[in-house]
């Protein structure tokens, strides 16, 4: 029953003992917390994971872009260098150059498949199971780390390497060292990411190409990650390769004298190593999070943009410019051949 406790209307009231006064608790002291800033931007619900997927969409499609310049110009100077003999010369490793380009292409479309956005919203009518893309996950692995960036690397490196050569190379050599090095690389990929026999024994990040997680809609859904089998494949043939790749274009720095080709060495050089660093930076750091966490997500972008970035500039470098020097000579010879002039100036009759 509770007890009367106040006092009434006619000015009567129920005594109540005296309580004891309670003694006062000494203040409570908060303790400082520092924010977590880091937590409070890869947290943030402003930054969604369709940001990062539409950000490398545009930047795949720059790429892709870039790359049918690229392809048209080699198709246009192939068929000006078959009526114009002087052009042979400049053109004789455009199969070469073809390459080059389609395996940048072909790793642009592979990193499309990587992206969640894109197969929720552009695979319609095709609804894939969860099982079809944990299979498009795998084959994104062994294709990206396997063989299409190391293919795009190695006949980036035939391409500089040829650049000093005074003898006609051989188209199909390049093929050849191409096979040579990615065959090998796509078979462990394969192995260790598709026929792992150590599957049921090793904990799932060694070998695991996908997690199971939920989309910006709640929704089950597959997200691909990087397993670190694959990312140690790769970076022991990134160390290897990035000491060829010194060489050569240490090579080439020592032989050319214009300071136009130099430049472009310097910056191709460059962007190769610091393009293959922070990838391999991002890969070790990509383990720390899981997909779904912000900060995965931006490790990722930054991995992806520097190396698009690299395959950008590479195809600038070695694939746009020697073309274009080549029918800027074209057009300064028939200038002279219209007008009479010689290297060493007008003719005189």
């Amino acid at each position: 029953m509770r007890k009367l406790l106040n006092v009434n209307l006619d000015g009567l009231s129920l005594l109540q003992p005296e309580l004891p006064t309670p003694t006062p608790s000494p203040p409570t002291i908060t303790p400082f917390v520092i924010p977590d800033f880091t937590a409070h931007i890869f947290s943030s619900a402003t930054v969604s994971r369709n940001v990062f997927d539409v950000t490398a969409l545009c930047f795949i499609s720059a790429l892709l872009i870039l790359s049918s310049v690229a392809i048209a110009f080699i198709f246009y100077l192939r068929l000006r260098s078959q009526r114009l003999q002087h052009l042979e010369n400049f053109n004789s490793i455009w199969t070469v150059r073809l390459l080059l380009v389609s395996l940048a292409s072909v790793w642009a479309a592979n990193e499309v498949l990587r992206l969640p956005f894109v197969r929720k919203h552009y695979l319609y009518p095709f609804e894939l199971t969860l099982v079809e893309q944990a299979n498009i996950c795998k084959l994104h692995v062994v294709l990206s780390l396997g063989f299409f960036e190391p293919g795009f690397l190695i006949t980036l490196l035939f391409l500089v390497n040829v650049s000093i050569k005074k003898r006609k190379p051989s188209r199909l050599w390049a093929l050849v060292f191409l096979l040579m090095i990615c065959f090998p690389l796509t078979l462990l990929q394969l192995f260790f990411v598709v026929f792992t026999p150590f599957e049921g024994k090793m904990p799932k990040f060694l070998h695991g190409s996908f997690v199971l997680g939920d989309d910006v809609y709640g929704a089950k859904t597959v997200l691909c990650v990087y397993p670190f089998f694959s990312c140690v494949i790769f970076g022991g043939f990134t160390i290897a390769y990035s000491m060829a790749f010194l060489l050569s274009c240490w090579r080439v720095m020592a032989f050319v004298i214009n300071k136009g080709i130099r430049m472009r060495i310097n910056i191709l050089a460059a962007t190769v190593m610091v393009a293959l660093s922070v990838q391999v930076a991002c890969l070790s750091l990509s383990w720390l999070w899981m997909p779904e966490e912000g900060a995965y997500g931006f490790v990722v972008l930054a991995m992806f943009l520097f190396v698009t970035g690299c395959m950008a500039v590479g195809e600038i470098i070695l694939v746009l410019k020697p073309i274009k020097d080549a029918l800027a000579a074209d057009a300064e010879l028939q200038r002279r051949a219209t007008t009479g002039e010689t290297e060493y100036g007008p003719c005189r009759s």
